[in-house]
Parts: structure tokens; C-alpha cells; sequence
């Protein structure tokens, strides 16, 4: 299964989340290793948007709010780097419409 093309990407989730430094759980030093910065969020989102159309999401739980799907694979930064990613996303219950909730490293396994 794929996320849908038209899944909304908050640009509040990239601005005032991801690409913002945090004290705790900060992603913005990570996503900054291939390129993606606040001055440019647009990047991230087609990042993103490239992501969910090469990759397939994996049913990952629900709750009362709706279905939770992640997807992993390669961001493709602005600079020739590229970095693996896990993002999770929820299709709500209500409307059946995809939402983008968050984007992580994705670990790799160790032996």
C-alpha cells in the first residue's frame, strides 16, 4: 500500500517541529546532515512526497483517532547526501484522510 500523493504535510510539523532546534528529541541536526533547513522547508516536503511514492507503508497500529502507517526508506537530501528515515503517518477515522505525524532516524540493526 502506498500513502496517497494528496496526504496532508502540516508545514507547522516542519517548521515549528522537524527543522527547529529542540533541546530533547531534536531532528533538526539530523535532517540538517542532508541538506534540509528552516529557510527552505519546501525541500523536505517534496523529500517526503518522494519518499511515499517509491516506498510502501506498513500497517503500524491504531487507536480511537485512526490507523497509524510508517515509512521507511532513503530521504534524498538537497545536497548529494541522503539519509534513512522512518515517517509515520495516521489515516484518520473520521475523513479517511492521510496526515503526516512525524519523521525519525531509522536505526540501524546491529548484530
Amino acid at each position: 500500500m502506498k500513502i496517497p500523493s494528496d496526504a496532508i504535510i502540516p508545514v507547522e510539523k516542519l517548521t515549528c517541529y522537524l527543522l527547529i532546534f529542540k533541546p530533547q528529541d531534536d531532528k533538526s541536526k539530523f535532517l540538517a546532515q542532508a541538506g534540509f533547513t528552516l529557510d527552505a522547508p519546501e525541500n523536505l516536503e517534496r523529500a517526503i512526497r518522494i519518499l511515499i511514492s517509491t516506498e510502501s507503508a506498513i500497517f503500524d497500529g491504531n487507536n480511537e483517532y485512526g490507523k497509524f502507517y510508517r515509512v521507511e526508506g532513503p530521504l534524498q537530501g538537497t545536497q548529494t547526501r541522503t539519509i534513512n528515515v522512518v515517517t509515520i503517518w495516521i489515516q484518520w477515522h473520521i475523513d479517511q484522510k492521510f496526515r503526516f505525524v512525524t519523521l525519525k532516524p531509522k536505526k540501524e540493526k546491529t548484530l
